[in-house]
């Protein structure tokens, strides 16, 4: 059992690196956080281009569950960015109106981190470091970032490896 974050920026080459992490592994499950939009050409080519890139031995489950992360074996979680934004969308934070909302979304991201830390699976999550960009400027822009920035810190810091690739190039900062 291992846990090994890659962070990096948009186009940073974080999936890839990661894929390569679990080159050698038979069985690996991706766990996809994003679905194609039937409606958005760009992200549905996005999409195809990473299932291009997996070995055929590997499976695929489309899912923001967090105990999917509790299994056996190699999983590769691509990404926590989108699973934060399902997570927001589920729990209905956007537009600021259900004063409940923010306490829902903060149990989602707490059973995410719990999950991460209890499983017993080889896992590496691929997630975008946020904090090096300029300040949103619109209150969800702001709820966004602030979020996926205090899972990534909660899950670098129970990760047995961090890496930040930048431009293609992997380094370890953990």
């Amino acid at each position: 059992m291992s846990r090994v974050l890659v962070l990096g920026g948009s186009r940073s080459g974080k999936s890839a690196y990661a894929e390569q992490l679990l080159d050698g592994h038979e069985e690996v499950v991706y766990l996809a956080t994003s679905r194609a939009d039937a409606g958005d050409a760009e992200w549905t080519t996005r999409i195809a281009a990473h299932r291009a890139r997996r070995p055929a031995g590997w499976t695929t489950l489309e899912s923001t569950a967090p105990s999917e992360l509790v299994r056996g074996g190699s999983v590769l979680v691509d990404s926590i960015t989108t699973w934060i934004a399902a997570l927001m969308d589920e729990t209905g934070v956007w537009d600021g109106t259900d004063p409940g909302a923010l306490d829902r979304l903060a149990r989602r991201c707490d059973a995410l981190v719990d999950n991460w830390v209890m499983t017993p699976a080889h896992v590496v999550a691929v997630s975008d470091e946020v904090g090096l960009g300029v300040v949103p400027e619109t209150r969800a822009g702001r709820l966004f970032r602030d979020t996926l920035g205090l899972v990534n810190q909660r899950l670098a810091a129970t990760s047995d490896e961090v890496w930040f690739v930048v431009a293609g190039l992997p380094q370890r900062l953990r």
